[in-house]
């Protein structure tokens, strides 16, 4: 079963048409893995997928259920508590980590499933607590974001968004503001949750990484969707403006 399907959005800032007709779906479990160059639109895909950006024109259901769409040229949203649980479907792990500075690790993960969610407090701190340990990071619940490093955030960002129990998460580009060796930390406790059978969406220019994982590549660029398929498909793609894109990374690749 489909958990998102994205029918023919169009986004544009002023004149600039970041996103053309695009139209993707993701079941459930599946890892989707969405490439191309900056610029591409890729991260605004994700925000309208999200809705962290308002799209133009196009549709957006989660499990069936629309969640925003648009009728004769007018947004339409599903009503408030239908939109609240089609939320609760999805995480977001962002580049910048946006952990709040002033919580502790332990806050910064229970937070939203406490007082949002409104789950049982011992019951979350003890999957908290599970997750910490999953993400190495066992002995940093007092912490604060400022004492840890960029790749420590990253993993409190990812063990954050999965304390909500979402059905899918999205990434993007989860290590655009690491050094390659903490870069290499994150990607490994990604990959670690292929086994939760949790659908994701990964924005990324870590190539080899996004072969190794997916089921599904999309190669984008300016605004559409290029190319798609199988990472075996993708990666050895005959199509000039996919092999333009992926020769840059011959040696990572090889």
């Amino acid at each position: 079963m489909s958990i998102l399907e994205i029918r023919h959005i169009e986004k544009a800032f002023g004149e600039l048409q970041v996103l053309k007709d695009i139209s993707l779906s993701v079941t459930d479990g599946e890892i989707l893995s969405i490439i191309g160059p900056s610029g591409s639109g890729k991260s605004t895909l994700l925000r309208c997928a999200t809705m962290l950006e308002t799209m133009d024109q196009g549709e957006i259901c989660y499990q069936g259920k629309k969640a925003v769409w648009t009728d004769g040229g007018k947004l339409c949203w599903a009503p408030k508590k239908e939109l609240k649980e089609i939320r609760s479907l999805y995480g977001l792990v962002f580049q910048n980590f946006n952990l709040f500075p002033h919580y502790s690790v332990m806050k910064n993960i229970t937070d939203a499933p406490i007082h949002v969610q409104k789950r049982n407090r011992d019951e979350v701190m003890s999957e908290a607590r599970e997750l910490l340990k999953k993400m190495g990071l066992e002995d940093k619940a007092d912490a604060y974001p400022c004492q840890l490093s960029g790749g420590q955030c990253q993993r409190v960002a990812i063990a954050r968004a999965l304390a909500l129990n979402p059905q899918i998460l999205f990434f993007d580009e989860p290590t655009s503001a690491l050094d390659p060796e903490l870069t290499g930390e994150v990607l490994k406790v990604i990959r670690s949750l292929a086994d939760l059978n949790i659908a994701m969406v990964i924005v990324t220019h870590e190539m080899a990484f996004a072969r190794d994982i997916s089921d599904r590549v999309i190669f984008m660029a300016d605004g559409v969707i290029v190319e798609e398929g199988t990472p075996e498909e993708v990666f050895a793609s005959g199509n000039e403006r996919t092999q333009s894109f992926l020769g840059r990374y011959g040696n990572i690749l090889k």
